[in-house]
């Protein structure tokens, strides 16, 4: 039987208005992307698939960090227009898609975006991931997420009036009986290629996903210099005490 077709893409643009040049940044000693390519070949060589790796960027400075030490990384030049503020991810990968079918001359059944500004993930995360959709056909997506430290239906507030009142009208006395709700970590996603190829518009709010648990790790989203920093003191406690980040820490090429 053949092997499925994987395609792995790494997206970044070219500098950034909150944490500046955080794409290319040094996170404990290592430029930030790194964290990303080293999770990225190691589910290319553990994985039964046949896997290409992707940069799909308008960042020179990005695109030669990466190449330096990862040349055979696919280097997508992004255009002007898919660099705007305003332009969605999902445009970005369906472009990845599009370049990488027509330069392999293949059809990939499975895309996996690893984001660079995520790079907190163990060793097998990306794998089990990567086989929790292949074992749920049903699903169009797997998406990383931790869990909630706070619940909508219980300790979280909105304006109402002079007032405020829960987000969700509940008349739950515990979190216990709330529904479970997740935190979005960005950190890896996993789509059924046709489904994506077929759904253009509002993709993400079509698809039927399911949830790849990940280590809560706070959810830092890096916005500013503050949160690059925060991120990096969480990461060197991580990398130095916990084997599932410390091996992945342990394959950025040098």
């Amino acid at each position: 039987m053949d092997k499925e077709n994987v395609l792995i893409t790494i997206c970044g643009r070219a500098g950034s208005k909150g944490c500046k040049n955080k794409n290319i940044k040094n996170f404990l000693g290592a430029p930030l992307v790194y964290y990303t390519l080293a999770s990225a070949f190691d589910f290319a060589s553990r994985a039964d698939a046949d896997v290409d790796v992707c940069l799909n960027t308008d960042s020179t400075d990005l695109r030669d960090i990466v190449l330096a030490k990862y040349p055979e990384v696919n280097y997508i030049e992004r255009s002007k227009e898919l660099g705007e503020d305003h332009v969605p991810k999902a445009a970005v990968w369906h472009n990845s898609i599009d370049v990488m079918q027509e330069r392999k001359t293949k059809k990939y059944q499975y895309m996996i975006d690893l984001d660079i500004t995520s790079p907190l993930r163990q060793i097998d995360d990306v794998i089990n991931a990567y086989k929790l959709k292949v074992s749920r056909l049903d699903a169009d997506m797997v998406e990383s997420v931790t869990t909630c430290r706070r619940n909508p239906y219980f300790n979280m507030y909105k304006q109402d009036g002079t007032y405020v009142s829960t987000v969700i009208d509940s008349n739950l006395t515990t979190r216990q009986e709330a529904p479970a709700v997740y935190d979005e970590n960005a950190s890896i996603y996993v789509l059924n290629t046709d489904f994506f190829i077929d759904n253009n518009e509002n993709m993400l709010n079509k698809a039927k996903t399911i949830v790849y648990m990940m280590k809560d790790t706070a959810v830092l989203d890096i916005d500013s210099e503050e949160d690059f920093k925060m991120m990096e003191i969480i990461g060197g406690y991580l990398f130095e005490n916990v084997d599932g980040y410390k091996k992945v820490r342990g394959l950025i090429r040098k």
